[in-house]
């Protein structure tokens, strides 16, 4: 084999090397290319969650505020009933001072 030879032996080797590397390339930008249809569904998915999001940081907040008012009036009905049973307690006492007094007052006049 001449050195002509040899060169146009290498350089069609080469040759059918880039065209079998270029019809691969092609080959997989044409099975993984992304469609304009999924590309926008993927940003009406994306918005959806973006609004998902909000929602749930809304309803967040809302149930902290719900859960703040609740524990607000959790302690004004707790004071509440502290100051009724203090209020109980002192009408019992006072309505055993009475019947004490009145059991008093029969036993000095019989």
């Amino acid at each position: 084999m001449s050195r002509i030879e040899f060169i146009i032996a290498t350089a069609i080797v080469l040759f059918i090397a880039f065209c079998l590397g270029w019809f691969a390339n092609w080959l997989v930008h044409r099975f993984t290319r992304v469609a304009q249809a999924d590309v926008d569904q993927l940003e009406r998915m994306s918005q959806e969650l973006h609004e998902a999001e909000e929602t749930r940081d809304q309803a967040i907040t809302y149930l902290q505020q719900r859960e703040a008012e609740l524990a607000n009036q959790l302690s004004q009905t707790e004071a509440e009933l502290a100051a009724a049973m203090e209020g109980l307690r002192d009408a019992r006492h006072e309505a055993e001072e009475l019947r004490s007094y009145a059991q008093h007052l029969q036993n000095q006049q019989s």
